[in-house]
């Protein structure tokens, strides 16, 4: 990739982001396709958030992704955001425009063509999110804006659970999410095995303790039909290997990876990725995890 006079900047801010694989996506993307774009890392330490989003702007850079913990604090330096990111009070996408950036959450568009891919359709499934932290949140509102029949929101702290599913289901003017206490998950094994889409969205299992689980119940993993970690590394989670111990299919947050970066590099570029790009990036990923 050759850097020039008119090359283009993007990035990622967060704290940290050292671990971050969005410049393998972005930069692959970019020589591939002949954009003159370059993508970079940059660390925005605690307090800084301001001044970064500022200085971003000042310095022409053409978008960034937010990632943690700035995904929520984010929304006050915009002068812009989309409704769909407004109602989940989440964003992980900014787009340069006249007055300042614009912020979009392509996470959960993301996911969506992820769960599309995987042929997962979640409209008029019964789904259990298990964490209702920030990525609980957008996934609960995900499933609900699309159809699902019930959504149950699992969380340690019920209190945390109630606030969520109340706040969800208030923007979408319904009543599908429900919340629960994590303790509580025995009163949805009932009725026909393998009959949940199940959502681990915390960052139990993640290196280097990837033994754990958020449920070690056996009988848990009876009732999942799929299985979906937003971890991704490891490429196989003790989650998922409880789901298909049990005649489920499971799943990694890979291609969720995946798909929220194309959706950003398409905002920012105007352009469409295709399907053989996308492969390609996908099997680069799997490459680098090993």
């Amino acid at each position: 990739m050759e850097i020039n006079g008119k090359t283009r900047t993007c990035g990622i801010i967060g704290n940290p982001v050292e671990h971050t694989m969005s410049p393998v996506i972005h930069n692959t993307l970019s020589q591939s396709m002949g954009i003159n774009m370059a993508y970079v890392p940059f660390h925005v330490k605690d307090g800084q958030l301001e001044a970064a989003v500022k200085g971003a702007y000042g310095l022409n850079i053409l978008g960034m992704n937010v990632t943690v913990p700035y995904k929520s604090d984010v929304v006050a330096q915009l002068a812009e955001i989309d409704p769909l990111a407004e109602k989940i009070g989440a964003v992980n996408t900014l787009v340069r425009t006249e007055g300042g950036y614009k912020g979009y959450n392509t996470d959960m568009t993301g996911l969506l063509r992820a769960m599309k891919s995987d042929g997962i359709n979640i409209e008029g499934e019964e789904v259990i999110i298990l964490g209702a932290g920030g990525v609980g949140r957008a996934v609960a509102f995900l499933c609900a804006a699309n159809g699902a029949d019930k959504v149950y929101l699992l969380n340690r702290s019920v209190e945390k659970a109630d606030s969520v599913a109340a706040e969800v289901n208030k923007a979408l003017a319904t009543e599908h999410v429900e919340p629960m206490a994590l303790s509580d998950y025995q009163k949805l094994l009932r009725g026909a095995e393998n009959r949940y889409v199940v959502i681990q969205c915390t960052s139990v299992g993640l290196s280097p303790n990837v033994n754990d689980v958020v449920i070690a119940d056996g009988d848990f993993y009876h009732y999942i039909r799929f299985g979906y970690d937003l971890i991704y590394s490891p490429r196989e989670t003790q989650f998922m290997k409880y789901v298909t111990d049990n005649g489920g299919m499971a799943f990694n947050g890979l291609k969720m990876l995946l798909y929220q970066a194309l959706d950003a590099f398409e905002l920012w570029n105007g352009c469409k990725v295709s399907d053989e790009n996308a492969q390609q990036i996908y099997q680069k990923l799997q490459e680098k995890l090993g």
